[in-house]
Formats: C-alpha cells, sequence, structure tokens
C-alpha cells in the first residue's frame, strides 16, 4: 500500500488517511510542468523529451521560454488571468505546443504558489461541437419526468458518448456508503444496479477530491505511472496534485479495479450544495482514454446535471413543505381556537399523526405520560425522557435507530425504533414523542463488506481491497423508516406554534419577534433599492410574490414585471451617471412599460421636479405597483377610465404626488394585504422618509405620495403646461413570431445560452444554433443557414465584434446583448440598425429587436 516517494508509510491503521494529491507521479498518456510565478521551471515528469526534446535536468530551474514557444506561453497567460489559487483549471485544446505542428490539450491550474501545466495529445474531431453535444444530451435530460427516469437518462447519454462499457450513477448515503442507482452496460456483463458499496470503497480523502476535481481519469490501469522530479521543492514540500488531470492513481484503487477486471475508469462528480451527493462511475475492460474535450464536455454535462438534480430535489421537498404546512395550519388553528392545556395535548393526537406520520405518539408532560398507537410501556417512559433531557431544549431530536444512542431502546425496537420528539417546555422538560415500529430491511451488497483481510502484499502489511463483488444479502434490524428533512422541519414548525399558542410568550418576546418582523420589512425595502444587492433582491421578490400568483405564469409575470421595472430604474441611474433625474420620467418609464398603448389615458402633470438617484428604485417600483394594480382592477382596466398624476411643491416643501383614478369600475378595498401593498404603502415611507397615504373610494383610487426636501430640487426650466405619457416615443411591440427563422445565439455561458435557446423555440423558431465564441460561430456560419444572430457582447477572453464583418458579408443582421450598463460602444462597421439591448431582457424585447432586424435586411432577388 505504501509508495517509495511518498513522504508517509500507509498501512493497516491509516490507509483511510493515504495522501492521494501528493504521489509524486502521474499516468504515461501525458507530460506535466510546474513552474513559479515568474514562469522557473520546478517540477517536470520525467517523460517530457518525449514531447519538448529536452531532459529533466536541462529544464528544471530554466525559464518556461526554454521549453515552449512565446505562442504557447501567451495562451498559458490568457487562461490563467480566469484562475482563482488551488480551485478549477482552465482548459486549451487544439494548441500547437513546441510549434512542430502536433497539436496538443491543455489543462493548467494554481498549486500553491506554482502554476501546473499538463498537455497530452489532442483528439480533437473537426466539426465537433462539444456545446451541441452537451446541449443535445441535457435535452434529452430534461425530458424525463420523474427522478428515476432522469437518472436512467444521463448513464444512457454518457455511455453514447463516450462508450464505455459500463455506466453507472452511484449515489451516496450520509454514512458514506453507496448504492448504485442507475445503469448502463454493455451485452453479456452483469449488472450492478441495486448494489450498494461500503463508505470504504471511498475512502473519506476520495470523496473530498471528488468534490475538489470533479471528472477523474484513468486511461490504463496496467500501465506504468510516471514520476515527477523533483518529489519536493527546496522548501521540503510535495507538489499538490489535487488538480492534476494526470494525477497517477494509488495503488490501493489500482487493485481495487482490477479485483473488479476493470481496465480503465473515468468518473464524474455530482456536487450539490458543495456535497459530493453522487458520481457517475464508468468503467471499461480495455484501456481507454477519453481526450481532454470530451472530458470536459462530461465536466460540464455533470454541473448541469448536478443543477437539474438539484432543482426536482427542491421541488418535491418545497411540495411536501406546502403540504405540512396546509396541516400545520390547520392544526395550530385548531390549538389556537381551543387553548388547550399540556395534559389536553393528547387530544390533538390524530391532527399531530396527520402532520408527522407515525405508529405511536404520546405526550410526556409533568412527569406523566398518555400514549395513542403503539409505543413503549409507561414503565420505559421515565428513563427515556431522563435520555432526552441531555439533548439541546430548543430543537427537536430526531434517529431512525434509537437502540445506537440509547442502548435500552433495544427492548422495545418492534414499537420504538425511531423517535421524533419535540421539547415543549424548559422546566419541567416536556415532550411530544412520536414513535415508528422496526422495519426490518434487506440490503443487497456488491460483495460482503466485511471481506477485508489483512495480509502481506507488494506495498508491506496492509489492508488489501476486497476481491469478492457478488451480490451480498444482509439483513438489517433495529432501524425504523428515516424521518425526512419535511418532517424534522414540521416538528420544528409544531415545537415552535406550541411555545408560541400554550406557554404564552412573554411581553419580551412578542416585541423582539415584532421587532424581527419590521427588521425583514425593512431589509426587503433596503434590497429593493441597492443594485449591489441585486442577487439577494431578487430573492426576496420571489420569496415575497409567490402569495398573489394563482399559477406559475401568473408568478413569471408579476416577478417579470418587478425585476423589469428595477432595471429600467437601473438604467436610469447608469444613463446619466447617477444624476437626478425628472420625477415625470420616472413615472412615465413604468407607464410605458407596462400598459402600451393605454398610456394616453394617464396624464402627467407638474412642474419639472428632478429627483436624487438613490430614490429611483423605491419609486420605480411604487408605480409600477400603482400601474399594474389600476390595469388589473382599476381606470385602466376598461376602455374609459383615465388616470390623473399631478404634483406639487407643498407648504411643508415636501413633493406631494396625487394619484387619481376616475371613470373606471367602481373600486372596493383589498381584502388581503400583499407583497404589492405592501410596496405601495411602505417603500417610501422606510426607504426615503417620506409618506404614504391611500383612499379606497369607488369611483377610483386617490393616493398621495409625499417626498421630503433632501430627495429634490425643482429645474429652473419650465415645464409644459400638459402632457400625457404617451408624449414619449417607444419601440413598437412586435406582433407575430418568428417561425421560419434560423438563429444563431453567441454566448459564452452555457446556461444562459440554454435560455435565450429556449425562448427563441419557445416564439417558434425554427433552428436555433448555439457557440461560446466567435471561431465556433464562424464555423456554424460556414456550414449552417443563419437567418439572424444573437450576440453577447462580451465573451471573456474576446467580443463578438469579430463577427461583423462575418454577418455583413453574409449578410445577416444581429442583435447586441450587453449586460453593460453604459451605452454601448459598436463598432465602425456595425450596421446603423442593428439593436442593442440591456440584459435582464424578456420574450418580447427580444422577439421585437430579432423581427426589426430580420425586416431591416436588404432585400434579395
Amino acid at each position: 500500500m505504501s509508495d517509495h516517494r511518498l513522504p508517509y508509510t500507509v498501512d493497516l491503521s491509516n490507509c483511510d488517511r493515504e495522501p492521494i494529491h501528493l504521489l509524486g507521479h502521474i499516468q504515461d498518456f501525458g507530460i506535466l510542468l510546474a513552474v513559479s510565478m515568474d514562469w522557473m521551471i520546478q517540477h517536470v515528469s520525467i517523460n517530457v523529451a518525449d514531447v519538448l526534446g529536452r531532459t529533466p535536468d536541462e529544464l528544471l530551474g530554466a525559464p518556461l521560454s526554454d521549453a515552449f514557444p512565446v505562442a504557447t506561453i501567451a495562451a498559458v497567460r490568457e487562461r490563467l488571468q480566469l484562475l482563482t489559487p488551488n480551485e478549477g483549471s482552465e482548459r486549451i485544446f487544439g494548441i500547437d505546443l513546441v510549434g512542430t505542428g502536433r497539436l496538443f490539450d491543455l489543462s493548467v491550474h494554481i498549486s500553491g504558489a506554482s502554476i501546473v501545466i499538463e498537455a497530452e495529445p489532442s483528439e480533437h474531431q473537426p466539426g465537433r461541437n462539444t456545446d451541441t453535444v452537451v446541449k443535445s444530451m441535457l435535452a434529452r435530460v430534461q425530458r424525463c419526468t420523474a427522478l428515476p427516469q432522469l437518472y436512467n437518462e444521463c448513464v444512457r447519454q454518457l455511455r453514447a458518448v463516450t462508450s464505455f462499457d459500463r455506466v453507472m450513477l452511484y449515489k451516496f448515503a450520509e454514512s458514506g456508503a453507496g448504492q448504485v442507482i442507475a445503469e448502463a452496460h454493455t451485452h453479456g456483463i452483469e449488472s450492478f444496479l441495486g448494489l450498494h458499496y461500503p463508505a470504504t470503497d471511498i475512502p473519506s480523502q476520495a470523496r473530498a477530491l471528488y468534490v475538489k476535481n470533479p471528472i477523474r481519469i484513468i486511461a490504463d490501469v496496467g500501465s506504468e505511472r510516471v514520476p515527477v522530479e523533483p518529489l519536493r521543492n527546496p522548501h521540503g514540500e510535495p507538489l499538490d496534485l489535487s488538480l492534476s488531470v494526470l494525477r497517477a492513481v494509488s495503488p490501493i484503487h489500482i487493485e481495487y479495479l482490477k479485483n473488479m477486471g476493470v481496465s480503465a475508469s473515468f468518473s464524474i462528480s455530482v456536487v450539490i450544495d458543495g456535497k459530493l451527493w453522487g458520481l457517475f462511475a464508468l468503467h471499461h475492460y480495455r484501456p481507454r482514454r477519453l481526450s481532454m474535450e470530451v472530458r470536459s464536455s462530461a465536466e460540464l454535462f455533470g454541473q448541469i446535471v448536478g443543477l437539474i438534480i438539484e432543482g426536482r430535489l427542491a421541488t418535491e421537498l418545497r411540495e411536501a413543505d406546502e403540504i405540512a404546512r396546509d396541516l400545520h395550519d390547520k392544526v395550530v388553528g385548531r390549538l389556537v381556537s381551543t387553548a388547550p392545556s399540556v395534559d389536553e395535548l393528547i387530544d390533538f393526537a390524530q391532527d399531530f399523526r396527520d402532520l408527522i406520520a407515525c405508529d405511536g405518539f404520546a405526550v410526556w408532560a409533568n412527569g406523566a405520560i398518555r400514549t395513542v398507537g403503539a409505543c413503549p410501556s409507561a414503565d420505559e417512559m421515565p428513563a427515556l425522557a431522563r435520555f432526552l433531557n441531555r439533548a439541546a431544549s430548543s430543537r427537536v431530536y430526531a434517529t431512525d435507530e434509537l437502540s445506537a444512542v440509547y442502548p435500552h431502546a433495544t427492548e422495545f425496537t418492534a414499537s420504538g425504533a425511531g423517535l421524533l420528539a419535540i421539547p415543549i417546555s424548559r422546566t419541567p422538560r416536556d415532550y411530544l414523542l412520536f414513535f415508528r415500529k422496526e422495519m426490518i430491511e434487506h440490503v443487497t451488497w456488491a460483495g460482503n463488506p466485511a471481506e477485508k483481510i489483512a495480509e502481506y502484499g507488494p506495498n508491506g502489511p496492509r489492508l488489501s481491497p476486497r476481491k469478492s463483488f457478488e451480490a451480498w444479502r444482509e439483513t438489517v434490524r433495529g432501524k425504523s423508516a428515516p424521518w425526512t428533512l419535511s418532517q424534522k422541519k414540521s416538528g420544528e414548525a409544531l415545537r415552535v406554534a406550541i411555545l408560541e399558542v400554550l406557554l404564552r410568550f412573554t411581553e419580551e418576546t412578542a416585541r423582539q419577534r415584532t421587532l424581527a418582523t419590521q427588521r425583514q420589512d425593512l431589509l426587503i425595502a433596503e434590497l429593493n433599492h441597492r443594485v449591489r444587492n441585486i442577487l439577494g433582491l431578487m430573492r426576496a421578490l420571489i420569496a415575497q410574490s409567490r402569495a398573489g400568483a394563482q399559477t406559475v405564469d401568473d408568478f413569471a409575470d408579476i416577478i417579470g414585471g418587478r425585476i423589469q421595472a428595477l432595471a429600467r430604474a437601473h438604467d436610469q441611474i447608469t444613463d446619466d451617471s447617477y444624476a437626478a433625474q425628472s420625477l415625470k420620467r420616472i413615472i412615465q418609464t413604468e407607464v410605458e412599460a407596462y400598459v402600451g398603448q393605454k398610456a394616453g389615458r394617464v396624464n402627467l402633470i407638474g412642474p419639472e421636479v428632478m429627483v436624487e438617484a438613490r430614490a429611483f428604485s423605491p419609486l420605480a417600483l411604487v408605480f409600477h405597483e400603482m400601474v399594474t394594480n389600476s390595469a388589473k382592477y382599476g381606470a385602466l382596466s376598461d376602455s374609459s377610465g383615465v388616470v390623473d398624476v399631478t404634483w406639487g411643491v407643498d407648504d411643508n416643501d415636501c413633493v406631494a404626488i396625487d394619484w387619481r383614478e376616475s371613470n373606471g369600475p367602481p373600486v372596493t378595498p383589498p381584502t388581503r394585504r400583499g407583497f404589492g401593498s405592501t410596496i405601495i404603502e411602505r417603500s417610501i415611507p422606510y426607504d426615503l422618509g417620506g409618506e404614504v397615504s391611500l383612499d379606497y373610494r369607488l369611483s377610483g383610487l386617490r393616493a398621495r405620495f409625499s417626498l421630503p426636501p433632501d430627495l429634490y430640487r425643482v429645474s429652473d426650466e419650465p415645464a409644459p403646461a400638459r402632457e400625457t405619457a404617451a408624449a414619449t416615443p417607444r419601440l413598437a411591440r412586435a406582433e407575430g413570431n418568428l417561425e421560419g427563422l434560423h438563429g444563431l445565439i453567441v454566448e459564452d455561458n452555457m446556461i444562459m445560452a440554454l435560455d435565450a435557446d429556449q425562448l427563441l423555440t419557445d416564439n417558434g423558431m425554427d433552428a436555433v444554433f448555439s457557440a461560446m465564441s466567435v471561431a465556433d460561430a464562424k464555423r456554424i456560419l460556414e456550414s449552417e443557414r443563419v437567418d439572424v444572430a444573437l450576440l453577447d457582447v462580451n465573451l471573456g477572453s474576446e467580443t463578438s465584434f469579430g463577427l461583423i464583418g462575418t454577418l455583413n458579408t453574409q449578410e445577416v443582421p444581429y442583435v447586441f446583448v450587453t449586460g453593460y450598463g453604459e451605452r454601448l460602444d459598436l463598432p465602425d462597421d456595425a450596421r446603423p440598425s442593428s439593436a442593442a439591448i440591456k440584459k435582464p431582457y424578456d420574450a418580447e424585447a427580444i422577439v421585437s429587436a430579432i423581427l426589426e432586424a430580420v425586416g431591416s435586411r436588404p432585400a434579395t432577388d
């Protein structure tokens, strides 16, 4: 188990701590160089002469320019700018490494104070677009509605792309053990589907590396390992190869694979929430090396699949939470209406059991027990309560194997193998107890996990990897069905509810809760106008808007409208370098954006008041809500209603804005207070120190908003006597769809490209091609029909301006998309008619811009 190069002896006591990232070897299908930050060569693999024609002695201590030409070093420098030390690597495909015409693929990463460069012969296939491959794989995966179906489709797609003999999806349990939950394999070999593997088969340090470096190739388990010289740097430290793509394999893992008859393997980590959720394990029974390009595509596939699985799991959890929340509200409603004592909680046993499924329920209160269903005997309860008293009093305690932590539980596993306990007081310690019966489980392992034999081998005395992988069945006793996260959360919510309802929180607790609610409202209001916290703001908007939506489409419209309102306010800030803006323009922008042709029925009257930039976002959100409410329920919801918005400076030097609706349908006050109402009523008082009043008159809503003197100034320029919101020109809205068109998306972010692809497809476009770079886009333009192009300006190391000449020559119209707030400075050769859309964009903006671009292209014979 030990290696002569390792400064570490691996034996029976520590094989799970083998430093597999410090082996000092690489696999023989590539070469490695490690250089200092000033480009002096520190380490090389001893096979560098095969590629570079220079021996290790000639290279060590020499500048990198002695090994690589200028062009190669420049390419490496460019990739380094995208790297964070000890996190991730960058790839370069098909580079003429030493100027001989022979192409190599490079992987570059930073390890401590060294830059590690690995090279292997390129196997690039002309015409192969890795983005298209991944996109096609993901399209099939996303069509799967159920998770088991999704898992099976993932392994089928990976086997089709890699041609490995066996592809498995291996899911980890909390204990570190795992199970094969999906498998695709060649005909004639045995199936491993459903088999369990013990945690020791993948030691903890290996699992940590799977998180840090998500892909791992072992091209040939029988190949000779190539040493990296020298083993240690001048400071006595070995080179950390955690992120290496060529890192050699532990002798223990090689022996494990040989015992399985495997000659080559490839793994792709599935990481969810920073933890190793699962692993795609690919096995081949002959040596097989996947190209770096294919491995990179598989890595991207694994990352996106992880996000998809995480989203599906979150959806399942949310649905379970919603069901539990409805049950919780029903239970709490009954508790509030009856206000029972602690001893009377047993009368609610059925309600509690509906909320948290169990075989038996008990209330331990004031030293006495009352039970319903299958529970331990009354004599066993006092000792169990004393055991629970050692746990925290402020949280739910849950276990599916009570006997593992409380040995006396072995006497009542038939009725109480699992326990969920909710503390409902501090002194005396009372509990609601949920019990589950023993559930005898039969687990099929890939071989007996205990069959690891201590023996003397080529590496000295060590624990030999087990040799048997035949199905071995184990009967597990003493455990119940596990408590789900949703059930634990329900228990916690129930604990809080009972403490509030039954134990009458003190006046101070109520005051603190009120303060916490106010702080939460203030935080939401603060997030509404801070663009630098835009991600946090989006989360708050989504969470608060959910209650007002009846359907998913309603929810998307509400969120989209509020986000676009913020984006418009942000544009007003950045377009004029944070300068004050006309109050009329702020209101006008929201009116035009939402009601379109009805904008002429909104009259804006008042002096030219210039508002400070910090007020833009609150005002934009408030008037967005006012306009949308009027369009849904008020004067703008029919064909005759009118809205008059007037403003002026009052006797307190405040700007008073009056909103009056008339000639619309009868108005009734709202029966519930949603997030939109909260924005209208609280944004201006909390964010800006102003005042708000609302009057729901039968003839039409009236509202008054007051802005304090420090937020505005009155312009010296005279304002028009009267002007409608429709006076400002705006882009005509698109009519029709994109049927019959073939589009090209040039975007270096895969997720955003997929989103744009879906948007165009949903609006009728016949074919959509995606490219991550100018070179990829030109290849598509050479081989495919393209009617219009959507160009992201910034493509990382380049811009999409390099395509303008080609698109102009082929007379393909184009639309630019940019996330920059400032005005876009287009090259001289860009067509004057080319539109530029700022992110975030919506479907209507994209469709309108594309149809306008297509309509403006020169006519052809």
